[in-house]
This record gives C-alpha cells, sequence and structure tokens, in this order.
C-alpha cells in the first residue's frame, strides 16, 4: 500500500509541470502537452474537419479527442488557449478604450449582442487586437482545469515573427496555411504592415489573396520576399502558382529548439502551438 501511494504522488508530482497548449477554430483543432522540467514536448495531436463546424460543434470534437488521450484526468502546471477565427481587428495602442470594444469589430464581423468581446496588448509593439473567443470553449476548459489563459492566434504570430531575429531588408510577406485557411502578415523593417485571415476554395483564390494584398500595399512582387509555411511544401500546386506571380519565394521553417520533440516530426506541431509554449 505505501509503495502505491508513492507512486500516484510521483505522478502527480510530473504532471505538476505539464503545461497544456490547445488551438481551436471552426475548421479544426489541436493540443499538445509540454514537460516544463525536460523541455520536451511529449504529446501533440490536430484534427481538421471536413467542413466547417459551429462553436459548440467544435467543443464536442474537443472533447472527444481530449477524452481519448486522457487529457481530461490530468493536472497542468498551465493551460493556454488559443482561438483562431476570423473575428478580429487591430488597433493602434494611442487609439484604443475598452469602452469601443464593439465599435472595432463591427466593420469587419458580425457580432451579436450577447458575444463576449476580449484583447490582447502587444505591447512592444503599441497594438491591440480585439476580438471575439469561443466562449463556450473557454467555459468547457475552465470546468476541466480551471483558471487558464487565452489569446487569439494572430495575437501569437504577430509577436512571434516580430520577434524572430531575421534581419531581413525586404518587406517579407509570410502566409500561414491551415487547411483552407490562409493568415497573411507583412513585415517591413521589424514594422507590421498589414495580418489579414481569408478562407479560401481554390489555388486561384489563394494567388488572388495574396496579389490583392501586396497591391494594397503598393509592393512590388520582385523586391517583396514570399514565405509559406504551414500546411504546405514546395510540391504543392500552391507553391508553385505563387512562383509564377512573385519572384522570391521560400518555405519558411520556424525553429524552436528549446523544446526538442521526442517522438513525433517537428513540423508536424503547429507553429501557434509551438509559439504559445
Amino acid at each position: 500500500m505505501t509503495k502505491k501511494e508513492i507512486n500516484t504522488i510521483e505522478v502527480k508530482v510530473t504532471e505538476d509541470f505539464h503545461k497544456l497548449s490547445i488551438q481551436v477554430s471552426l475548421n479544426g483543432l489541436s493540443f499538445c502537452v509540454l514537460d516544463t522540467i525536460k523541455n520536451a514536448i511529449l504529446l501533440s495531436q490536430s484534427v481538421i474537419f471536413k467542413e466547417q463546424l459551429s462553436p459548440f460543434e467544435v467543443q464536442k470534437e474537443l472533447k472527444a479527442i481530449l477524452e481519448k488521450y486522457d487529457i481530461v484526468q490530468r493536472q497542468f502546471s498551465e493551460v493556454a488557449v488559443i482561438h483562431k477565427n476570423e473575428f478580429f481587428s487591430l488597433v493602434p495602442k494611442a487609439l484604443f478604450d475598452t469602452n469601443e470594444l464593439p465599435n472595432y469589430l463591427k466593420f469587419n464581423t458580425k457580432i451579436l449582442a450577447n458575444d463576449h468581446i476580449a484583447y490582447d496588448e502587444i505591447n512592444s509593439y503599441d497594438i491591440v487586437n480585439v476580438y471575439v473567443p469561443f466562449t463556450n470553449i473557454n467555459n468547457y476548459i475552465f470546468d476541466l482545469f480551471g483558471e487558464f489563459e487565452f489569446q487569439h492566434t494572430a495575437t501569437v504570430t504577430i509577436h512571434s515573427l516580430l520577434n524572430s531575429k531575421f534581419n531581413e531588408k525586404k518587406p517579407v510577406c509570410y502566409i500561414h496555411v491551415t487547411g483552407k485557411e490562409m493568415d497573411i502578415m507583412v513585415i517591413f523593417q521589424k514594422k507590421l504592415l498589414l495580418y489579414n485571415s481569408y478562407s479560401f476554395n481554390t489555388k486561384e483564390d489563394f494567388i488572388y489573396y495574396l496579389i490583392f494584398t501586396l497591391e494594397q500595399l503598393q509592393l512590388d512582387t520582385e523586391n517583396t520576399a514570399l514565405k509559406l509555411f504551414g500546411a504546405i511544401d514546395e510540391d504543392d500546386e500552391i507553391y508553385n502558382l505563387c512562383y509564377k506571380y512573385v519572384k522570391h519565394v521560400s518555405i519558411f521553417i520556424p525553429s524552436n529548439s528549446t523544446y526538442p520533440m521526442r517522438t513525433m516530426d517537428h513540423e508536424s506541431i503547429d507553429f501557434t502551438m509551438l509559439s504559445t509554449l
């Protein structure tokens, strides 16, 4: 009996140093578990939905995958949730007012009277991201694990890429691809020129949004670097089409040597997930 009790205590202590990161969207979800003592990612899983779901259907899918991998039975030192959707707007900090949250969103998306509006401050760059999180997901996670932190995926991506050590002398257009979604971020001389998210069905849709973005920013396709990452590689038809319109195209592979993988491929874990660990 004594030995059994000791084993139980050891498991609990170990899990107290595990961090859980979850990303949810209407098109898919993913999670990973980090051992903060060994700096190792222990488990990572993701699923892409065949069609866009409702927030409550996403909650059912999340519940199923967390139960499948016994996540709901465990304790974590930290829990982070990332909300990925198009219900957001970036506001210069100098113009930000907490009393005006609905007004920042009303021109970009349809919001309901009972929608909870949150915001993330990207302090180093005087940007505030105003967005609508999936409230039902937040409530579900709170019921499971208690207090946790949540952010919007745009916040995580902007902060990570602006803080990167890459020293590009030309404008850089980053596009993160997940399923049929593309997040476009343009940086020049460590300044954010644009961040936007689009849904696309064909490779022609993809190239349209890319060219439209560059035209609006008056950027030359000859002198702007295009870096694609996420669910895309050099054999992808989208990559090949981009190469016809933009001179400098490459696959961007974010590095995160701080958290070595144990049994899974490093590239199989979403960039946004890695950036929250």
